[in-house]
């Protein structure tokens, strides 16, 4: 599997080509445990309340395209407020 890194930079290169576990690499390491894992979605706690949310789906081994810019969204929010924190 692709480090971390490596995988958001796949991610920003094409978005429709990201598998569902490299997605959830990618979630994991920045939000923490899935809240819920049970069943085709998983969905993860952000910090703040609302948009951008990081629901994210299994679609036949690959993550679907808008949820992969919905992740890029929520971690450019992240690091935007790391660096406000700072």
């Amino acid at each position: 599997m692709a480090k971390v890194q490596e995988i958001i930079v796949q991610m920003r290169q094409n978005p429709k080509g990201i598998r569902f576990q490299d997605l959830c690499k990618v979630c994991d390491s920045d939000f923490g445990q899935a809240r819920q894992t049970g069943s085709s979605h998983r969905i993860y706690k952000t910090p703040w309340q609302g948009d951008p949310r990081v629901n994210i789906q299994n679609d036949k081994g690959t993550a679907k395209a808008y949820q992969v810019k919905q992740v890029l969204k929520a971690l450019e929010r992240l690091e935007a407020e790391r660096n406000v924190e700072e």
